[in-house]
């Protein structure tokens, strides 16, 4: 899961990514309102953690211009203003859940849990293609009942194939996504990362999910095509 953590205090911020890290998310710390929507601007989040009182432009600002543009991303507010008026407020303003400092990351981790249970997006935290299914808060992987243990590089790029089953999927557009740099670098990287998920998806398994686009890249999910290749 990538997480976008707004939060003006520099070291909880960073203590707070280093939690989500340790779990095998991806984590993302702006310092100011401003820098949080520049950040969903130019990167897809599954998760917004927001603190109410950011430099530059306000938490409740924030969470007004997100759900104003018609974003549903999950967001989780965390702030140390404790009154029922401003707890009211956020969740009226389109907030999923609100938490107050001081707080244990046990409680913060498993009110996420809860509030991507009750979004229920389809992308959010299970996808399933075929007999495969990736759960990613329990960060688990399973084809036919078979456990998958996948590196966190491993994991993002299946899910990213899960994602977009069907599509042409360019090298660039997955060096884009899934190591978030500039298209045109590092393309033999993602064969290499390709490869090894190859061995643990499909290596013993009679249909094959992962296939080679000819001239294209990759398409993922059960062939209808002609003209794939599965090496």
């Amino acid at each position: 899961m990538r997480i976008l953590i707004a939060e003006d205090d520099a070291p909880l911020a960073t203590v707070i990514a280093q939690a989500f890290k340790s779990e095998d998310h991806v984590t993302e710390v702006a310092l100011d309102g401003d820098d949080a929507l520049q950040r969903m601007q130019k990167a897809e989040f599954d998760l917004l953690i927001l603190d109410l009182n950011l430099p530059v432009i306000s938490g409740s600002e924030v969470l007004h211009k997100v759900r104003s543009g018609n974003s549903d991303i999950p967001i989780l507010i965390l702030t140390a203003i404790d009154e029922v008026a401003e707890r009211v407020a956020c969740l009226d303003a389109g907030a999923d859940d609100y938490l107050t400092k001081p707080f244990s990351f046990s409680e913060l981790s498993a009110r996420i849990r809860a509030v991507l249970r009750r979004k229920n997006h389809p992308g959010q935290a299970y996808l399933k293609v075929a007999d495969l299914e990736l759960d990613y808060m329990q960060r688990t992987v399973q084809r036919g009942g078979r456990v998958i243990e996948l590196t966190p590089k491993e994991f993002g790029l299946l899910e990213y194939f899960m994602r977009n089953p069907g599509q042409h999927i360019t090298r660039n557009m997955i060096i884009e996504h899934v190591w978030k740099l500039s298209p045109d670098t590092m393309t033999n990287v993602v064969d290499v990362y390709v490869n090894y998920l190859r061995k643990k998806i499909d290596e013993s398994e009679k249909v094959k999910l992962i296939r080679t686009v000819r001239g294209v890249g990759y398409e993922f999910g059960v062939s209808e095509g002609a003209d794939e290749t599965d090496e």
